[in-house]
């Protein structure tokens, strides 16, 4: 009792109240919903529909192009109009897309499904980021923004149990049902959302003396937060050694460089989400009142360690491979575990309230810039005969963002760096 008290304290427990144990029910639906396709994107379009891998991983890069350029619109529209207006709007908009994308049958189809699920498909996190910043109060979030990852990825490992025990190359036809499952569970994840319509209201701008007169207000006073401009460059990097490689390229090198069945994905995607769910508590009562910094730079280096056991598979039978990509995963999942709660939390601190929608659209940016890049370096690797180095360039990538985090540290507070109690209102 006394250990999960440590790991939970009693006065973050108090805090879940009603309204924000809907947001999580529906964060675990929207996440399952994510998991059910989150790595088949370029399986889907190369080894089910037959498009050239320079096809599929160059639509990839447009379509999270556009996902960039439109992130911003949301940011905005989240601080005039509320989160929750923006999350079920995108919800009900990313079911349609996805029962487009079920049904493409050639290059126009792919592309405007893609792009239909660049605009609306990630379009919710960042307001949905913004409602929980609003839902908790500063010393919480850090707290809260991690059992928010813990059950994103809970979800997620479901769903891509249930995928890979559904999905078959040979069989088509599993991979469109997938695809209209998967529309369904988002449009309830969004019928829980509609639940908090009077919880995320659009938020006053806050009059600040010492603001920049009203022509730097909106996205021009979150530009010019050097904080805010150096973390989502280094995040990039990292991101771009992380997350944005895992779902651009793992499951091509696993396919076909490591000539495992697609099955096993959902296998490590499942190790991946019981770390998680099993260390994600623990890593919070580590981490609590240590430096952001040091934490993200400790994820590159963890992150880097995956992506050389991943390169090192190739010199291993299937099973031995499988063995040691399940064994990364572990370091990969607790690396993930660290960054959720300290990233957004980190966003959040210098947040002003009125702009905290567009802040954590450029949290988001983050995705959407390693996920436009990486399809490309990915096409780099893959088209010109040297996957087998992919992954080891991919370790460098991290390392280098656990780097930049690092540097980030002199530029920010003892409180925002998360070594002393938030000042923050």
């Amino acid at each position: 009792m006394n250990l999960f008290e440590s790991l939970a304290p009693a006065e973050f427990r108090r805090i879940i109240d009603a309204p924000l144990r809907r947001y999580f029910l529906g964060l675990f639906v929207s996440s399952l919903a994510m998991g059910l396709t989150l790595s088949l994107y370029v399986v889907y379009l190369h080894n089910v529909l037959h498009f050239s891998i320079g096809f599929s991983t160059l639509l990839l890069a447009v379509a999270s192009l556009v996902g960039l350029a439109t992130s911003p619109l949301w940011g905005t529209l989240t601080d005039h109009v509320g989160p929750v207006k923006v999350m079920v709007l995108t919800g009900v908009a990313d079911a349609l897309a996805l029962v487009v994308w079920a049904y493409v049958h050639s290059a126009t189809s792919a592309v405007i499904g893609a792009l239909l699920l660049a605009v609306f498909g990630g379009a919710g996190w960042g307001p949905g980021s913004t409602l929980l910043g609003r839902l908790v109060t500063p010393e919480h979030r850090q707290r809260a923004y991690g059992f928010n990852f813990m059950l994103v990825n809970l979800g997620g490992g479901g769903g891509g149990l249930i995928s890979a025990a559904v999905v078959d190359l040979h069989h088509p036809l599993t991979f469109r049902w997938l695809y209209l499952a998967n529309a369904a569970v988002v449009l309830v994840a969004s019928a829980i959302f509609l639940t908090l319509w009077r919880h995320g209201p659009a938020v006053a701008r806050v009059r600040d003396e010492r603001a920049a007169p009203s022509a730097r207000a909106g996205w021009g006073q979150v530009l010019a937060d050097g904080r805010l401009v150096r973390y989502v460059l280094a995040s990039v990097i990292l991101m771009l050694g992380g997350f944005a490689a895992i779902d651009t390229g793992l499951s091509l090198f696993v396919v076909n460089n490591l000539h495992l069945s697609v099955h096993v994905i959902g296998v490590f995607l499942f190790v991946d989400t019981a770390v998680i769910v099993l260390a994600q508590l623990v890593v919070l009562h580590v981490i609590e009142g240590r430096s952001r910094t040091k934490v993200l730079a400790a994820v590159g280096a963890m992150w880097g360690v995956f992506w050389l056991i991943l390169a090192a598979s190739l010199a291993l039978p299937a099973d031995g491979a499988v063995v040691a990509i399940s064994g990364a995963m572990v370091i990969f999942a607790v690396g993930e575990a660290m960054l959720s709660p300290v990233g957004p939390a980190l966003v959040n601190e210098i947040a002003p309230e009125h702009l905290r929608g567009r802040y954590n659209a450029a949290l988001g940016l983050t995705w959407g810039f390693s996920s436009t890049l990486s399809p490309a370096i990915v096409a780099l690797y893959f088209g010109n005969g040297l996957s087998d180095w992919w992954p080891l360039s991919v370790g460098v990538v991290a390392l280098a963002g656990g780097a930049l985090m690092l540097n980030l540290r002199r530029h920010l507070s003892a409180g925002e760096d998360g070594r002393a109690p938030s000042v923050n209102p």
